[in-house]
């Protein structure tokens, strides 16, 4: 890199700026026409937009001395083009360096990830940041922020490795001016940066700016248009779009505004017009600058915004292709250190670039995929964020198993490959974001984890789809829709795995199908959850047909033996043989293809449902049949014998050997959440006292819920104490013992906590902290829990993470019932819970700045206050953090009906004086107003009947933003020949409306755009009735 001669081009600016300020000056004080003032005007920005190009703190990196686009000159690094990004606003224009936050949202559910720059400033757009928070202060600010658009509205994921510029996690450089600085500040600087800085030929540069769209009452941005001109963009090269390209919406409602993006032509030398935002790879969009000056009406109307804003985004990875002289961002040293680690752990040649057809393999598109999906997951893990089962974590579960096939199917790398590609990622991106240096290990062992479990799945899945494929008739080319949603279901493989690798073999499946299968299976499962599908039960007459044959009870103690290998859980094998089947009436020796039926075997792994704890998931295998999935609807328990219940796949008969695969991750969860629940209902006792006993509880794998005997609900500093009691233990990652007794002998435990049922004898005996023989000599005073219980738990409670009681409410008098959830569940509710409780923070300030009401604005704090009222009541956040949030709302929407009241009355009073001195004080008074609010109708009517007892009045109001008629009457009290009541009922039906009241006042609604008519219509039915 070529290094500036300081002192010598600080001398020469210095000289120049002397010059151009006395040039400056000599505009400034002359005088003349009109046309001759406006040729100065110009002339005066031109010569300024020149100063400040030329100013500016030493040692600011000039690239265009440092490199050129010949292809001569040294590459621009990546973290050179990111910091110059960052030194030329905060050092030249003052901005203030912002960190980027994390990809998981904050206080977001519109959201799967971050995936713009702009997210973390929402508050500040939207006016809703906290007052004495440092965001309030903000007025330019720059950062780099990292992004991730897979899944929801902007999801790259598909077209990620089929083309060279598509990622699912990217940077997004921007600056941001918030009240300060507007498009002239913001395109002149742009400009400056590109051209001068980064050394952009501004001969391959375009710009496009908002065109204007009639039907939405918006006109072209000509100022933008001319900014640019005087910036130097020739015409030729400034080109106007419309909505589609140039407006920016944040969404349905808030603010928005026109947008002037500039796009660089690879090739030049020539006319790109044409093909400025064509999807041409050649002419590529850099920057785009969003002027902030309208607020969307959820009328959709548009309203000028008090303060103006800027809100610009240039992804770094195209930036830095650009002036690295490339057409693929892979290209880039963001990528080839990932490319080249890639290379040096698989199996096939070196990457190409090569893409569409010409990558017949597939195997550059794989490069591009793993490179790619490596970043995502890296960096989604350190903020937090792993693979599982619903929202972003479903997404990054999808994003690493579709790496991991393109790893071990096209890459041809070996297990744990993925992994290994982390270090790389942190080379490149850990110094700007140093989160990655400190989770390096966690982010491996968290790919490895997840890649080994996809393995096995994988293995399975493929074989089954390549059996499937073999016995097909391949004219018609259609995959059999139940084979691709039992890969789906059973072994959780992604059907946009399916569909690439039935597309390699020219085969796709009936989407249709697929869509009703899936429907239907999420219906059995809803109905599962909630006891409405029937189970196959074994009834008195088969219980005895089995003993008659003396089929031995189901040997199920395989549900415990799982041991504890590091952080990870062991599972046994289990293989059994089909003793009996039963198909809801009878015991059958067989049962065909899509019967429903109860499988009774000789041995089993699985849990049946009971003790509070949902059974297990999974499905079986045929021996001679292995690819051929069972899947396993639900496990009941009866007379000894386990009964798996199952819809066939294939024929299965009696004497059948089977293979039982448990879903172990759904087992692993209902575990923590039961010994969770033990630890819960120890923490209650010891909160509560000994008059706390358990009247109910259930386990699912995705939160417990626990039912116990409490005069009422617990106040906030009980719900904080029981969760502190709780994850105090979690955190000492005390040992759970457990052992078989007899049942005399375990009830004479000091300190066991029972339920009123039957318990079987022997009876197993769950303990925390102390072995359970302890327990029985007496040799300790400790207390700890201890439970009679027959679920699976886990061996250490430190898994558990944290507990949040998220409800907690009095089911019946004396019963209360508590929901709590663990883990990442109960980070998410405490992360939602601080950022609830700062939006009421930030209400309360300004709630409390706010001095000097309107009428409008009181309206809107209060329909504020009710929105987030609702919020609080219905995320699941800490119990006791909503019940003290719900109690400020509730006094700030005291204060806030209590300003509104007096306003209204305020307002009426106005409005009354008004009418009165219009109209006087007639007989019949029937008149309009400009409001919104029917209750303001109502005061009105109310005011004038009082300073005018004598007349019949009747308002309307055409309401904005619904296109409602508000209506509202008063009569004098012994006005028999027109009751108000029905007076308000015959306008508003009139006006296809409803209205209700007494005889003397009443109030209603309807519908009409001609609101004068319909106060003619009311004014002549009031005449006829009175007779007037």
């Amino acid at each position: 890199m070529v290094l500036v001669n300081r002192r010598k081009d600080g001398d020469s600016a210095h000289a120049h700026h002397h010059n151009l300020w006395r040039a400056v000056r000599r505009v400034q004080g002359q005088s003349g026409s009109v046309s001759e003032i406006s040729v100065r005007v110009q002339m005066f920005r031109f010569w300024l937009r020149r100063l400040r190009q030329l100013g500016g703190p030493p040692g600011l990196l000039s690239a265009r001395s440092a490199r050129s686009f010949s292809g001569s000159a040294p590459e621009l690094p990546a973290a050179r083009v990111r910091s110059t990004f960052l030194e030329f606003f905060r050092q030249r224009h003052g901005h203030l360096l912002v960190p980027s936050s994390p990809v998981r949202p904050r206080g977001d559910p519109s959201l799967l990830f971050v995936n713009a720059g702009m997210n973390q400033f929402k508050p500040v757009f939207l006016g809703t940041v906290d007052p004495r928070s440092a965001m309030a202060s903000y007025r330019r600010v720059v950062n780099s922020q990292k992004c991730v658009r897979a899944g929801g509205k902007h999801n790259d994921l598909e077209d990620v490795g089929r083309d060279v510029y598509h990622h699912t996690f990217f940077e997004m450089l921007g600056n941001w001016s918030f009240g300060d600085y507007f498009k002239e500040e913001a395109c002149s600087m742009a400009w400056n940066l590109l051209t001068e800085h980064y050394g952009i030929p501004a001969d391959r540069l375009y710009v496009s700016y908002f065109a204007g769209d009639a039907a939405s009452g918006l006109s072209a941005d000509e100022e933008t248009r001319q900014i640019w001109l005087d910036i130097g963009v020739p015409p030729s090269r400034l080109l106007p779009f419309g909505l589609k390209e140039n407006f920016w919406e944040m969404g349905e409602s808030g603010p928005c505004g026109p947008c002037t993006e500039i796009h660089y032509d690879h090739d030049g030398g020539r006319d790109a017009a044409k093909l400025v935002n064509a999807d041409s790879p050649d002419v590529v969009e850099i920057w785009n600058l969003v002027f902030i000056q309208y607020n969307r009406e959820t009328d959709h109307s548009l309203r000028l915004l008090p303060r103006f804003s800027v809100d610009t985004g240039m992804g770094l990875e195209r930036l830095v292709s650009v002036l690295q002289g490339k057409r693929s961002n892979y290209d880039t040293d963001l990528f080839t250190p990932l490319l080249h680690a890639i290379h040096q752990m698989s199996k096939v040649g070196a990457y190409r670039g090569l893409t569409g057809a010409a990558d017949q393999r597939k195997v550059d598109m794989a490069y591009r995929v793993v490179a790619d999906h490596i970043r995502t997951l890296s960096v989604c893990i350190a903020d937090g964020i792993h693979p599982g089962m619903s929202g972003a974590e479903l997404v990054l579960r999808r994003i690493l198993r579709r790496a991991v096939r393109f790893c071990v199917e096209v890459l041809r790398a070996p297990p744990g490959a993925l992994a290994s590609l982390v270090p790389t990622v942190t080379h490149t991106l850990g110094d700007m974001y140093p989160e990655l240096h400190t989770e390096v290990d966690r982010i491996m062992d968290i790919i490895n984890e997840n890649e080994a479990h996809f393995l096995s799945s994988l293995q399975q899945g493929s074989r089954l789809i390549h059996r499937t494929l073999n016995k097909m008739d391949h004219k018609h080319g259609v995959f059999p829709a139940p084979v691709v949603c039992s890969l789906h279901r059973d072994l959780g493989f992604p059907l946009d795995l399916v569909d690439l690798m039935l597309e390699e073999r020219g085969v796709r499946v009936d989407r249709q199908e697929l869509d009703r299968l899936i429907a239907e299976n999420h219906k059995v499962a809803s109905e599962l959850r909630s006891g409405d599908l029937s189970h196959l039960m074994l009834d008195v007459i088969s219980l005895a047909e089995l003993q008659r044959l003396s089929v031995p009870h189901t040997d199920d103690s395989l549900k415990y033996q799982y041991r504890q290998e590091g952080e990870q859980y062991v599972f046994p094998q289990c293989s059994a043989t089909v003793l009996a089947l039963y198909d809801g009436q009878t015991l059958v020796s067989e049962v065909t293809q899509g019967q429903r039926c109860g499988v009774i075997l000789d041995r089993t792994c699985f849990y049946s449902e009971q003790g509070g704890q949902s059974h297990d998931q999974g499905y079986f295998t045929r021996d001679g049949l292995q690819d051929v999935l069972f899947p396993v609807e639900h496990v009941v328990v009866a007379g000894g014998y386990v009964v798996h219940q199952v819809t066939a796949t294939e024929l299965l008969q009696t004497g059948d050997q089977l293979h039982l695969h448990l879903n172990q991750g759904h087992r692993w969860s209902c575990m923590v959440r039961h010994t969770a629940t033990h630890l819960l209902n120890f923490a209650l006792k010891t909160v509560l006292g000994s008059s706390v006993h358990q009247r109910g509880s259930h386990v699912s794998a995705d939160r417990l819920r626990f039912d116990f005997t409490v005069k009422g609900s617990l106040s906030v500093s009980q719900l904080q104490q029981v969760e502190k009691c709780v994850n105090d233990i979690v955190s000492a990652n005390q040992i759970v013992y457990s052992q078989e007794l007899p049942l005399q002998t375990a009830r004479s435990i000091r300190g066991l906590r029972t339920v009123d049922e039957v318990y079987p004898d022997p009876v197993r005996v769950v303990a925390v902290a102390v072995p359970v023989s302890e327990l029985l000599d007496n040799g300790t005073d400790r207390q700890t829990s201890v439970e009679l219980c027959c679920g699976t738990h886990l061996l250490k409670t430190g898994a558990i993470e944290d507990l949040v009681i998220v409800s907690e409410r009095q089911m019946i008098k004396g019963i209360s019932r508590i929901i709590a959830v663990t883990g990442q569940e109960a980070t998410r509710a405490r992360e939602a819970g601080q950022v609830l409780s700062e939006d009421v923070d930030s209400l309360a300030a300004r709630l409390k700045d706010s001095t000097h009401y309107s009428f409008d604005s009181a309206q809107r704090f209060a329909k504020e206050i009710g929105v987030l009222s609702d919020t609080v009541d219905t995320t699941p956040i800490p119990q006791w953090q909503r019940r003290e949030l719900q109690h400020r709302l509730r006094a700030l929407q005291r204060s806030s009906n209590t300003a509104v009241r007096k306003l209204e009355t305020r307002e009426a009073a106005g409005n009354a004086q008004a009418l009165l001195e219009k109209n006087g004080r007639k007989v019949l008074l029937v008149d309009s107003l400009e409001t919104d609010s029917l209750s303001v109708v109502m005061k009105t009517v109310n005011q004038v009947s009082a300073l005018s007892p004598l007349s019949f009045v009747m308002l309307l109001a055409h309401q904005r933003h619904s296109g409602k008629v508000l209506c509202a009457c008063q009569v004098p009290k012994d006005a028999n020949s027109l009751p108000a009541s029905d007076w308000a009922l015959a306008v508003c039906c009139h006006l296809g409306g409803s209205a209700g009241g007494t005889a003397v006042v009443a109030k209603g609604t309807g519908s009409s755009s001609d609101i004068t008519e319909a106060l003619r219509w009311a004014e002549e039915f009031a005449r006829q009735k009175t007779q007037r």
